[in-house]
């Protein structure tokens, strides 16, 4: 009984052992580069509909669709070249390098113009506070002698 149960999940064992078929290179490719572009603009505008989802709906901005337009490409081109790329380890891997570089770079640039803004804001609200009021030395001040007698 127990070959016959070692017989029967060996079998099993080989036939989940399938090669699995590998998409084919599509005709309209997307370059190794401008899939670079199109993912971090992915990235971008997934971490926008993380911070504010609600509003980008209500404006009825379709950020997927823009991202298409912009690099003039449909969703099945760019799902068809997505689905080669990471049937591709090695190629893969190499991009996504470049996206997270790329991010990094952005994000960078982003903290320092916000540095810069609250910089510029303390200043602001240093030179708009009103000058403090100047405290007067009760021994030197004004007081009519006489009117004290």
């Amino acid at each position: 009984m127990n070959k016959i149960a070692l017989f029967l999940l060996a079998c099993v064992a080989f036939w989940s052992c399938q090669d699995v078929d590998r998409p084919e290179k599509p005709d309209n490719l997307i370059s190794k580069d401008e899939m670079v572009n199109i993912l971090t603009d992915v990235y971008i505008a997934n971490a926008a509909r993380s911070v504010n989802n609600r509003a980008i709906r209500e404006q009825g901005i379709k950020l997927d669709s823009a991202i298409y337009k912009k690099y003039n490409i449909d969703s099945l081109q760019f799902a068809r070249s997505n689905a080669w790329y990471t049937s591709n380890l090695n190629t893969y891997s190499s991009i996504f390098q470049q996206v997270q570089q790329r991010l990094e770079i952005l994000k960078e640039k982003a903290d320092s113009l916000t540095d810069k803004r609250v910089t510029e804001f303390k200043e602001e609200e240093v030179d708009s506070l009103p000058p403090s009021p100047q405290l007067t030395d009760p021994v030197e001040s004004e007081i009519d002698q006489d009117s004290l007698r």
